[in-house]
């Protein structure tokens, strides 16, 4: 494909001299430009060159004029690369007292997004007309979107180092923010009130795990969270419209599956009941109120099979975009399939490691928590005491550095109940009796409750919290009179 002449591509160079002079005859109007325009944003070299000097002189606490401007072009030897003294006055003149500079500065961004956009679709044809066997046409997809997903945020999202005054105040709104919410914690609430006590909440850019033994929850435990989420996102006004929605991955279950597991715990049906049919009149009445209420509640299910983690990324950023995006939900980890490259191929920890960076930077990248669910190794089934260690975590060592949080789910009844006394050689049947009701009263004692053990959390403590189980309805909740464990600081 020929190269676009850049002369063809948008601009208004009256547009960025009338806006240069403007700064040149009142240096305050830089302060209404300086937020979002930058040197790069102007068409014309010399004009970028210009401002860029303007930027400096101003924010050093000098004035900019035609006499400094001048001053500093000599000394820099570039004078005539700029047009000159004459083309300095020149822009000087080009202002008038009635000059617009914000309509100046959005006029001269537009443009400049413009331009991007058309260098950004020559690239992506370039790269489509190109014969390479390392990249295929799903991967060129991705790069293509990343690159327009940039472009559309990049006000919002420009690199570079912050001053350490902006990360101060940053930091102060967050804890302000957590000082006049009723719950105290920065991030969104996941209306488990220990587990938020806890964490903080769920904050924008952290990577959280989630891990389990199968049969312990681990899916139950993520679907009332992001539902939970949902919920809170459906009616907070605090909330901005891009953050409105909760994307959840389901590689495992389907999204029906899942709706009903939804609609199990919120109207307290049991999930086997709905599934066979076994409802009565006001059962099945309930249950489709229930549909017409949750059908308001922004939570979007992708239940495609075997994706990768670049499908996963374009997903969101499209969801972010249409609809708004506050938390991302993974289920799970070890089912997201790698992307075939030729660093990984055939190396599931390398595969596993490309994924768990590629979910940290998708955490980052849309400024969002994002809950990835994780399979535990066998090995905790062989120990004495079945709770699960930071170290049984499968494939853990990238899992384990690249999370922000990492959660363990337990339920020591799962356990206990396959653990009924049996008869022992020599032994009484008043002995076994008393086995039996020691084994009943541990059963009933630990049914509603699951451990959640915060093995890792990059800003706050580790330790375990409790929460309330019933398994007929998938559901955890608040314990109506909590015992805490005791922590294991560290």
């Amino acid at each position: 494909m020929e190269k676009i002449d850049t002369a063809t591509l948008p601009q208004n160079l009256e547009a960025e001299q009338a806006l240069i002079g403007a700064i040149l005859a009142n240096n305050k109007a830089y302060e209404k430009v300086s937020e979002f325009l930058k040197p790069a944003h102007f068409a014309d070299s010399i004009h970028s060159k210009i401002f860029e000097v303007m930027s400096r002189l101003i924010q050093k606490g000098h004035v900019a004029s035609v006499i400094t401007l001048k001053d500093y072009f000599q000394q820099e030897g570039t004078l005539d690369e700029v047009g000159g003294h004459k083309y300095l006055i020149k822009l000087a003149d080009s202002s008038s007292p009635l000059t617009n500079v914000e309509y100046y500065a959005q006029f001269i961004y537009d443009k400049y997004l413009r331009r991007e956009l058309i260098n950004t679709g020559v690239e992506i044809v370039n790269d489509a007309m190109k014969e390479d066997i390392d990249s295929d046409a799903s991967e060129q997809i991705e790069v293509a979107e990343k690159k327009l997903f940039e472009l559309a945020n990049q006000g919002d999202t420009q690199g570079g180092f912050v001053e350490f005054a902006d990360a101060l105040t940053s930091s102060l709104s967050h804890i302000e923010a957590a000082y006049q919410k009723d719950g105290k914690i920065s991030g969104l609430p996941t209306s488990l009130d220990a587990l938020d006590n806890k964490t903080g909440g769920l904050n924008d850019s952290d990577l959280i795990i989630i891990a389990a033994r199968p049969a312990m929850g681990k899916t139950a435990l993520a679907t009332n969270i992001a539902y939970n989420v949902a919920e809170y996102l459906s009616h907070s006004k605090e909330v901005p419209a891009d953050k409105k929605g909760v994307a959840f991955f389901s590689l495992e279950m389907s999204a029906d599956q899942l709706a009903g597991r939804i609609l199990s715990t919120v109207t307290q049906t049991s999930g086997h009941k709905m599934r066979t049919g076994e409802l009565d009149n006001a059962e099945f009445t309930r249950i489709a109120a229930a549909v017409r209420e949750l059908e308001k509640i922004p939570l979007y299910i992708d239940d495609t099979p075997g994706l990768n983690i670049n499908t996963i990324r374009t997903r969101s950023r499209r969801l972010k975009r249409n609809k708004g995006l506050g938390l991302i939900v993974i289920d799970y980890i070890q089912l997201i399939v790698g992307t075939g490259s030729k660093k990984t191929e055939g190396n599931r920890v390398q595969e596993l490691s490309e994924i768990s960076r590629g979910l940290k930077i998708l955490a980052k990248e849309l400024n969002v928590p994002v809950i990835a669910l994780s399979q535990l190794n066998r090995g905790v089934e062989q120990r004495d005491d079945k709770r699960p260690v930071m170290s049984d975590l499968r494939e853990s060592g990238s899992i384990e550095q690249d999370a922000d949080i990492v959660m363990f789910v337990y339920r020591e009844n799962y356990y206990i109940q396959n653990e009924e006394p049996k008869q022992k050689a020599a032994e009484t049947p008043e002995h076994l009796q008393q086995r039996i009701e020691d084994w009943q009263k541990r059963c009933r004692d630990t049914a509603n409750v699951a451990e959640v053990i915060v093995g890792k959390q990059r800003h706050g403590s580790t330790g375990t919290i409790q929460l309330f189980w019933n398994g007929e309805f998938t559901q955890f909740g608040n314990l109506a009179k909590e015992e805490y464990l005791p922590e294991q600081i560290g």
